[in-house]
């Protein structure tokens, strides 16, 4: 049961899939494929039935493609780490830190599993060089997994343990830089970093704390526009961007709440920055 800590911020306990229900996933999926295979060959002979012969393999070929590569990448990104298969089974492909898996490393799974996993366009099983990087790895990796930076976890093994979820605020001051952000670029293992930081960061001596913090505020304004109101302390740059982060992928994956009014202003203003400015959410 391997301990995660999402970019944005959410610690987890995810079991990871074993071989036996991912190969039975892999079966369900087969059967869909290849029943999908024979519809379209059904469909193909009908419609090119007087056409010329090397055209109509042309098309079986290109079609039988598209359902050995075509329906897992496409199922997994589109049903967020879930072929039909891996869904009946309760199983999802996640990103190292835990988080939801782009299209790019859907397409990494497909490719390697059609490339390296199934030469020649086989039967979709997991050949044996995926079950035995699977059987050997921690987290029961196979190739696709390594190279795309994911792995499969169970998400019916019981009640999954989370830790309590923890969260940074945005100051109202900050408010309409943080809205303004342009976060398009700032990826998971520089926001998991900043995460990581700002959670040690109170244990650091000054010094380090004050290298390491402004050397990752860099980082940040170097992907991410526009820049902080001038004179905004390096402790609020780094848990208002974590926390505007936090708050658009909520709105991605949940229904947005009802319209509430901003808060009003503190009445004292947002810290100028002395002392050690880093303070863990409770």
């Amino acid at each position: 049961m391997p301990d995660l800590v999402s970019g944005e911020g959410v610690a987890l306990q995810l079991p990871r899939a074993g071989i036996g229900s991912r190969l039975v996933a892999t079966l369900v999926d087969a059967a869909i494929q290849l029943v999908a295979a024979i519809v379209l060959i059904v469909v193909t002979s009908a419609l090119m039935g007087g056409t010329d012969a090397a055209a109509a393999a042309a098309v079986v070929i290109v079609e039988a493609v598209l359902v050995i590569a075509g329906y897992p990448i496409l199922t997994e990104w589109l049903n967020h780490g879930r072929t039909l298969g891996k869904a009946a089974l309760g199983l999802r492909v996640v990103r190292e830190d835990g988080g939801p898996i782009s299209f790019r490393q859907a397409l990494v799974r497909g490719l390697a599993s059609l490339v390296l996993e199934k030469p020649g366009l086989g039967f979709p099983i997991t050949t044996s060089a995926g079950l035995l990087t699977a059987l050997f790895n921690a987290r029961s990796k196979r190739l696709g997994d390594l190279m795309a930076g994911t792995f499969v976890v169970y998400e019916r093994g019981g009640p999954q343990r989370a830790a309590a979820p923890q969260y940074f605020t945005v100051p109202y001051q900050l408010q309409p830089w943080a809205m303004a952000l342009d976060l398009n670029r700032l990826d998971d293992r520089l926001a998991l970093a900043v995460r990581q930081f700002v959670m040690r960061a109170h244990q650091m001596t000054p010094a380090a704390q004050h290298a390491l913090g402004e050397s990752l505020r860099s980082q940040l304004e170097a992907v991410s526009a526009p820049p902080p109101p001038p004179g905004t302390p390096t402790p609020l740059v780094l848990t208002t961007v974590l926390a505007e982060r936090r708050r658009r992928a909520d709105l991605r994956t949940t229904t947005p709440p009802a319209y509430r009014p901003p808060a009003p202003p503190p009445s004292a203003p947002p810290p100028s920055g002395g002392g050690t400015g880093f303070v863990p959410p409770a």
